[in-house]
């Protein structure tokens, strides 16, 4: 006879206890379903937001299957390389970059007359002057022999050769350059990194070592000084040698000889300066030598341009007290330096980014004329 807990035919299969004992770890008893907590969402819940689906969406990540693998892989090996161009960006030890283009250094110093200058007319002058044997104009510019380096062929150094005669020309001979006219000439031959610096010194001219004119050509007062004679007598030299592998450095070291007169109008008082009024219509020498280094590396090559390093340039008759970063301010026939002398200089003060020079200038180096100065 059954059990009361056996059903009306016994138990299945025969089995002690039946399906009872098979099933007995899942069968909940009266406490625990006494203790769940049933909801059952009202008809507007189940159509609304709570509503469950009965299917679940399956996610496209999980269709992935192996291939998630291979995805992973590859999220990792780019994060892994921005963070090594990351670090390398931000990491203080970076290598050093290339040298770029440097900034122009010059120099100009005036050369004062130890009495008044002397006066006539330009060829009287040129004749009887350390200049009598120059050449005139551009073919006082001569290139030198020259023969291949270890990186430079001997067409090469030629062509940098030929770029600095061409700046030379331009920024020492050229009637416009020379009274205040255009330089455009002259800044087409600039190395573009150099273009920023020169527009400023001939913009905003300054003796302070990088923003000087007259760093950069030859360069009159129209409002003061003429040219008397347009053959500007020129001597000189020009030199060509490797700075490395990649650049030349161009050495050239001339003296020009200009023959002005005094511009109609112009005052000749020395600005307050005791120096005499010039003699009317008696020209005079001006005497100008500049010194140079150019660096032109291969890119320079072509595209015919140059970086002017450095520039020293001499110049007399003038007073020591001549402000010559805007332009030259030569003294003219008749007129003398009078009182005038080299600025005073402080050696303990480092406020001078660039301290007043002034040298004298030869008696020799001033021409003879048959006619004297009265």
């Amino acid at each position: 006879m059954a059990g009361p807990g056996d059903p009306p035919e016994g138990t299945p299969n025969g089995a002690p206890g039946g399906g009872e004992d098979e099933y007995r770890s899942v069968v909940f008893d009266e406490s625990f379903v006494r203790a769940a907590r049933l909801q059952e969402f009202s008809a507007d819940e189940r159509l609304g937001e709570h509503h469950a689906p009965a299917v679940r969406t399956r996610h496209a990540w999980a269709r992935l299957g192996g291939s998630r693998q291979a995805v992973l892989l590859v999220l990792l090996i780019v994060l892994a390389f921005g963070t090594a161009v990351y670090m390398g960006i931000r990491h203080p030890y970076k290598a050093p970059e290339p040298a770029g283009t440097q900034p122009l250094r010059s120099a100009v110093v005036p050369l004062a007359p130890a009495g008044a200058v002397p006066g006539g007319t330009p060829d009287d002058l040129f004749a009887h002057s350390p200049a009598a044997d120059y050449r005139i104009g551009a073919a006082g510019v001569n290139l030198p022999a020259v023969a291949r380096t270890e990186h430079f062929s001997d067409s090469q150094i030629v062509s940098a050769l030929t770029i600095v005669k061409d700046y030379i020309v331009r920024s020492s001979l050229d009637p416009a350059a020379l009274t205040g006219g255009s330089v455009r000439p002259v800044r087409l031959l600039i190395d573009t990194g150099q273009l920023d610096q020169f527009d400023r010194s001939l913009t905003h001219p300054d003796n302070n070592g990088r923003h000087a004119a007259t760093g950069w050509l030859v360069r009159f007062d129209p409002e003061e000084t003429r040219l008397a004679d347009r053959d500007v007598r020129v001597d000189g030299t020009l030199s060509a040698s490797e700075l490395g592998p990649d650049a030349l450095d161009v050495a050239a070291d001339y003296t020009f000889v200009y023959a002005v007169r005094p511009a109609p109008g112009a005052r000749q008082d020395g600005a307050g300066q005791h120096i005499g009024k010039a003699t009317p219509g008696a020209a005079s020498l001006v005497t100008v030598r500049r010194e140079m280094h150019f660096r032109i590396d291969r890119d320079d090559l072509g595209d015919h341009r140059l970086e002017l390093l450095r520039s020293s340039l001499q110049a007399g008759p003038m007073a020591c007290s001549a402000q010559s970063a805007d332009a030259l301010h030569p003294l003219f026939a008749g007129q003398r330096v009078g009182d005038d002398r080299p600025a005073v200089t402080d050696p303990y003060t480092r406020d001078l980014v660039n301290p007043p020079l002034c040298g004298e200038l030869a008696p020799s180096a001033e021409p003879k004329p048959t006619r004297p100065i009265r």
